[in-house]
């Protein structure tokens, strides 16, 4: 018997523009130590289908239409709210894409964890918190007896994800609803979660719903897979089977975009003069964890060294991949390199001037040769201005527009990223994820810089619309001339754009060279590591 029964699921959402049917007559099945895997684009109605299981949709707007959800023979959609609480404690947890808006920033992290095992088991709080100290460590997080006592801001993207995932885990649920897990995570990580979550299902014949856009990730964790577009279900069946003979077009699209092969020719070809040179740079931040005024925390090796005497080199027109788990360093430096992060020591030559020492003022020239794309668009731009406003103020702020010609390149940057000019009075909050990206690319270009360093870019995007960001991108770097340090986890990506790579970790240069040489030949432990960590589907084509 099936642990989970959906049938005939509906939720609509009653909006003044009319009715949004965000799941339409979706029907399956989940049986205990199974896992189904959802997988679509945005909007296709994965998330609304299962957070609708567990009274988590907005009502109203939103309303179930019709249908059951029998989970323990026990119809989820009809029982009341005491209930549903009681189920969301014990039996049935939530693993969320974004932990920053899920986790509270007045209360630490073990304080988050040992809630359920207080108010739901009813455990005393020393037990409780041996048992959150134990489950930290087994999502992989570093010194869970320290981490227990800090705040969700006071972790990485990475481990708050991780925190996310003990909280899940900590109740020991017979169901766990997974909404895109590990798309913060970098790859190493991801597959020990993936490792950690099939080990709980043959321990606990746990249940788990696999939400992701993510084809490559559902491949090695899913028994079965189930294909949504628009709230509906294309196409279902076992997970080899459909990987193997996908039948309708959209999941053959979906398979297709998958970023797991080689750079494309280009007309770009690098040349010999270096635009960048960084020698020996660091980046430490002081650890005031052990105390504000410690003797620990003044001295040296308490220091995180966040960038450790690292040396890179970037070519003219060339893109240099930056990869590393979370922690490496790879941002911070991006970060130093444009000097929107503190340099401890080293050295920054950028088109043969030594601007290590610049102060902001010397600074205000080079910003509109050297631009940053940020990973989250939503939170690089203000929501206050539209995206008209948004690419013209780089354009009058260095003199390279005014009032009459600024409307004609504003539109010529929207044709630039593939976006409709009508668009250009409307809000970041009207626009896709995928559409804000083209927007944050489109303010990145609008200088017509030289050097723009890409910080995961596209690593909350489906593998539809990464693919076209990608192949975007590769378009303006060829249009534009563009240099461009590319950050990432997600090495597939890595290793279809950049010309070459350097591979982070713990804030020190593991190895770099030429991509498909790396791929082919990787010398380092740590980068063995890394290759070795990448789902099977995503690595079948290397």
């Amino acid at each position: 018997m099936a642990l989970l029964k959906v049938t005939n699921l509906k939720v609509w959402f009653h909006t003044r523009n009319g009715v949004v049917k965000a799941v339409d007559d979706v029907s399956f099945s989940v049986d205990a130590g199974q896992t189904l895997g959802i997988v679509g684009e945005s909007g296709s109605g994965k998330s609304v289908c299962c957070y609708s299981l567990v009274d988590l949709i907005p009502k109203p707007p939103g309303k179930i239409e019709g249908g059951t959800a029998l989970f323990n023979g026990e119809d989820l959609l009809t029982c009341s709210a005491q209930r549903m609480g009681e189920i969301r404690g014990n039996d049935i947890a939530v693993i969320f894409q974004d932990p920053m808006t899920c986790l509270n920033p007045y209360l630490t992290v073990g304080e988050q964890l040992i809630e359920p095992l207080l108010y739901h088991r009813g455990i005393k709080r020393p037990e409780a918190r041996l048992q959150a100290i134990d489950i930290l460590n087994e999502v992989g997080i570093t010194n869970p007896e320290r981490r227990f006592n800090s705040y969700p801001h006071e972790l990485s993207g990475g481990m708050r994800q991780r925190v996310m995932i003990a909280m899940a885990l900590i109740a020991e649920p017979k169901l766990i609803i997974c909404d895109e897990p590990t798309t913060a995570l970098d790859v190493t990580i991801q597959a020990q979660i993936l490792k950690l979550l099939r080990e709980l299902q043959q321990k606990r014949q746990v249940a788990v719903i696999f939400i992701t856009h993510d084809l490559a990730v559902v491949s090695e964790v899913a028994n079965d897979v189930l294909v949504m577009k628009n709230g509906k279900v294309v196409e279902r069946g076992t997970t080899a089977e459909l990987f193997a003979n996908p039948k309708e077009e959209y999941t053959q699209k979906l398979i297709a975009a998958i970023p797991s092969g080689v750079k494309p020719l280009t007309e770009s070809v690098p040349k010999a003069t270096p635009l960048l040179e960084v020698n020996h740079l660091r980046t430490w931040f002081r650890d005031y964890s052990v105390g504000l005024f410690s003797s620990a925390a003044l001295k040296l090796e308490r220091n995180i060294k966040a960038v450790d005497d690292v040396s890179l080199t970037i070519q003219r027109r060339e893109i240099l991949g930056v990869v590393g788990e979370s922690g490496s360093g790879k941002s911070t430096l991006g970060r130093a390199i444009l000097g929107l992060a503190p340099r401890t020591a080293g050295q920054i030559i950028y088109d043969g001037q030594d601007i290590t020492q610049y102060s902001a003022r010397q600074m205000k020239p080079l910003r509109r040769k050297m631009q940053m794309i940020f990973q989250d668009p939503y939170a690089s731009l203000n929501p206050r201005m539209t995206i008209f406003e948004t690419l013209a103020e780089p354009l009058l702020v260095h003199g390279l527009a005014n009032r009459k010609t600024v409307t004609a390149q504003v539109l010529e940057l929207m044709d630039d990223v593939g976006l409709a000019r009508a668009y250009i009075r409307k809000y970041p909050h009207e626009f896709s994820g995928g559409q804000r990206q083209r927007i944050a690319i489109g303010r990145a270009i609008a200088t017509k810089p030289e050097f723009i360093v890409a910080d995961e870019p596209v690593s909350a995007l489906d593998v539809t619309i990464q693919a076209q960001i990608l192949d975007l991108i590769l378009e303006l770097v060829n249009k534009h001339n563009l240099t461009m340090m590319f950050i990432s986890h997600d090495l597939g990506v890595v290793r279809y754009i950049a010309d070459r790579v350097l591979v982070l970790h713990r804030g020190k240069v593991e190895e770099q060279g030429i991509t498909e040489e790396l791929w082919a030949a990787p010398q380092a432990d740590y980068t063995k590591k890394l290759l070795g960590a990448i789902p099977r589907f995503a690595n079948a084509g290397m």
